[in-house]
């Protein structure tokens, strides 16, 4: 049966990053995967994690810095970032201007399934 999203179920998380969760577990009981737009302010940051779920990442304003234990990346409003599940990976806005991006994870995200350090 198709389902209307009308709106997105707000979230406020450490360091005063909003989530808008429009599908995933909390917002339409959807377990497979979770589409969220990030609203993160200039500065934040938040701990490490290796999750259970591939996160694909799409940037559409300000700037992402995305550490793996391999390498450090800086993914700027047009791109995109894929990580994989159990690779360690940490998030961060350093622009005094924030960063806005959408989130898709598969599965869809859940605190039992971020493990964060």
């Amino acid at each position: 049966m198709a389902i209307l999203i009308e709106k997105p179920a707000r979230i406020e998380a450490e360091g005063n990053k909003i989530i808008e969760e429009f599908i995933g577990r909390v917002n339409s009981g959807t377990s497979e995967i979770s589409i969220a737009k990030m609203i993160s302010p200039g500065g934040w940051s938040e701990p490490a994690q290796t999750p259970e779920f591939d996160e694909y990442t799409l940037v559409l304003r300000g700037t992402l810095l995305v550490k793996t234990a391999a390498k450090e990346f800086t993914v700027n409003g047009g791109q995109a970032f894929i990580a994989r599940r159990g690779e360690k990976v940490q998030y961060s806005a350093p622009d005094n201007d924030g960063a806005e991006y959408i989130a898709v994870c598969l599965p869809a995200f859940s605190p039992e399934l971020v493990h964060r350090d």
